[in-house]
């Protein structure tokens, strides 16, 4: 064979691959996204990029569902838990942990959408569930409550980022918002005497304000309301007969 000659290499001349790990997926998979956007990650797409099948992959990783959790997974190690050891008032510290994790979806806006569904529960997810938990605990929210508190301000903030990032991709999104504006401000009085009243109130407020606002709400709300099971046991306690502390007597 000439010393030109461009005939392919044999299998034994070839440069060994990496061994598939569970980590080397799951980086490959977050530089995909950060580059092509989530909805390319697809277990066939990054086997292609991993220059495997998309059954190897499966071994690993259950589904293109499984794989986005990974994902978020991933980037939740770079919210910021410092706030949980800081100094301040322990709502405005959760409302910064939660903050930072929004701002992780907003960065990453096909993200969001995901992170609705998706289900994480490795050490990163499990460390912000921590994280606000402790805080929860250090302004004295029963345990209960802050058990379904967390729940609610995940959703929360996921909801807030996903809405943010369907209205950066709809090119018609600010239209749209003026026209509402128009009609909030322009409702009769007699007809809708409310929306008059409030009038501009409606639409005030920076995305920012607004957010924290919703925080402190629920958190707020996390505080006072009982569970279901703390109300009913209350209940069962006004209905028992008080314990007199004396044998019945006998006649």
């Amino acid at each position: 064979m000439s010393e030109g000659s461009t005939a392919p290499r044999s299998r034994r001349e070839r440069p060994a691959k990496p061994a598939l790990t569970y980590e080397g997926i799951v980086d490959t998979a977050v530089r995909l996204m950060k580059s092509e956007g989530l909805q390319r990650v697809t277990m066939r797409r990054l086997a292609q990029e991993l220059d495997t099948g998309p059954a190897s992959l499966y071994v690993y990783v259950a589904n293109t569902a499984e794989l986005h959790a990974a994902i978020l997974e991933d980037l939740l190690g770079v919210v910021d838990r410092t706030p949980v050891d800081g100094e301040g008032e322990w709502t405005d510290r959760l409302i910064a942990v939660l903050g930072s994790y929004t701002q992780v979806l907003f960065e990453h806006p096909s993200l969001a959408h995901s992170a609705l569904v998706a289900r994480p529960s490795g050490p990163n997810y499990l460390a912000l569930v921590e994280a606000i938990l402790a805080l929860l605990h250090e302004g004295e929210v029963p345990d209960a409550q802050a058990a379904w508190g967390v729940d609610v301000l995940l959703q929360v903030a996921t909801a807030t980022a996903a809405e943010q990032s369907a209205r950066d991709r709809n090119s018609a999104a600010e239209d749209e918002f003026r026209s509402l504006t128009t009609a909030l401000r322009g409702a009769s009085s007699k007809t809708y005497p409310r929306i008059a009243a409030v009038g501009d109130a409606l639409v005030s407020g920076t995305p920012q304000e607004r957010l924290t606002w919703i925080f402190r709400s629920v958190i707020q709300g996390t505080l006072t309301t009982p569970t279901p099971a703390d109300t009913t046991r209350a209940d069962d306690s006004l209905r028992e007969p008080p314990d007199t502390g004396s044998a019945p007597s006998r006649k």
